[in-house]
């Protein structure tokens, strides 16, 4: 990928899973079993909202295992996972319905050598409540990976490296406010800025340049922070404008602010150093997710050494720290996202041109329809339209081809 080409991320890679359902009798009875279960368990039968399948209607899938770009469900129905979705990965424009669809899955933690890593590691124990060598080797692999980060802490999830970010932001400047884009969720870490913080909690659209010197303007040294995701990944995907980052660059640096970079769902994706290296903007922190761990429970925040080291919390599992350091080796690896840029632009080709073969154009209310239609034959999105996805490197050429054969099947139908 070319530096400062920001049209051309179009949405770069996708997050969906495509399972190619090779039993033909497709049948979610078991799931249904198990997931009417939850409901007493759990609240909404789930322990994340968007697994709910209430966006797309339908019974929700309950998984098995996973390995490669395939998964099975409890009734052992094999599915081909493909990721197919509008996040810093998808190739989409913004203009079909195809393009809301995403999938969490890291592919790099089906890596033998990632699972062979954890098991030996299991044996010396799963969590020793001290500091472990572990914690140095990843930390030096993420800072030599990424511009801005000059010191880092693990948490243990993408929303807690968001919360500490934005804690450590306030401790910095001493101030309280923090400006967020609408659209950019930063996990779960919405639902306290809207809920607890409402009054210090100020809001933009993304790309609106004029309406950032408006809130500084109207706050004149009340801003402790701008958070935003470089890339939009949870309301469709939004690229940001020429010249947008590097402009809020300035304004924040002129207001002695500090500017934060979610990129729990764009780090390391749209390239080894993200999307401050993708689109040559240094930011004062950044918030990183569980892909740098292969998809365990992780997240982690770092930045300048000054900011830094008034960081408080903790975390770094030796099982967590062992996993990202296999994982950062496999991505460092000549070719890995050449790779991803390659697969990534024969899904979203392929599946655009399907779109207007079959008369489709962008339809959100079709999206349910769609992506029912794409579980019967094997495929499997994140059940919501708006969020973004990934390819891996267990994405196969064969793969991208099924994937896009089931969606031309599914748009014909669907009408």
């Amino acid at each position: 990928m070319t530096n400062h080409t920001y049209p051309a991320l179009h949405s770069s890679r996708i997050q969906a899973s495509v399972h190619h359902n090779t039993n033909t009798d497709f049948s979610l009875r078991n799931s249904l079993q198990a997931f009417t279960l939850s409901m007493d368990l759990m609240p909404g039968g789930v322990n994340s909202p968007v697994r709910a399948f209430k966006s797309v209607g339908g019974q929700p899938i309950v998984i098995d295992s996973v390995k490669g770009s395939r998964m099975w469900d409890i009734t052992l129905i094999t599915i081909r996972k493909m990721i197919c979705e509008t996040n810093e990965l998808c190739r989409f424009k913004t203009k079909i319905l195809i393009m809301h669809c995403a999938m969490e899955i890291m592919a790099w933690l089906l890596f033998s050598v990632v699972l062979a890593t954890l098991a030996e590691t299991m044996k010396k124990g799963t969590s020793v409540g001290a500091p472990c060598l572990l914690e140095n080797t990843l930390a030096e692999m993420v800072i030599s990976a990424v511009p801005s980060i000059e010191m880092i802490r693990s948490v243990n999830s993408g929303t807690e490296a968001c919360m500490g970010a934005l804690r450590l932001a306030r401790a910095f400047t001493g101030k309280q406010k923090i400006i967020k884009f609408e659209g950019c969720s930063h996990a779960m870490l919405i639902l306290f800025l809207l809920r607890q913080l409402t009054s210090n909690t100020l809001t933009a659209l993304f790309n609106d340049i004029l309406a950032i010197e408006k809130l500084f303007e109207n706050h004149k040294g009340e801003i402790a922070a701008l958070i935003l995701e470089p890339a939009v990944g949870n309301s469709g995907f939004i690229v940001p404008k020429l010249e947008f980052l590097d402009t809020i660059r300035k304004i924040i640096k002129e207001n002695n602010a500090l500017l934060i970079f979610d990129e729990v769902m764009t780090g390391f994706q749209l390239s080894y150093g993200g999307a401050q290296e993708y689109f040559g903007i240094v930011p004062d922190l950044k918030t990183l997710g569980n892909i740098i761990v292969s998809g365990l429970p992780v997240g982690a925040y770092g930045g300048r050494r000054n900011i830094m080291k008034m960081a408080d919390t903790l975390s770094g599992n030796p099982l967590a720290m062992a996993a990202g350091i296999e994982a950062q080796k496999l991505i460092k690896e000549a070719g890995t996202y050449e790779y991803l840029d390659e697969v990534t632009g024969e899904l979203v080709q392929g599946i655009l041109q399907v779109g207007k073969r079959s008369g489709h154009s962008f339809d959100l209310a079709k999206f349910a329809s769609f992506y029912r239609g794409m579980l019967e034959q094997g495929v499997y999105f994140a059940s919501s339209q708006f969020e973004a996805g990934f390819t891996s490197l267990a994405h196969t050429t064969e793969d991208i081809k099924m994937t896009i054969a089931a969606a031309e099947r599914v748009l014909r139908q669907i009408g």
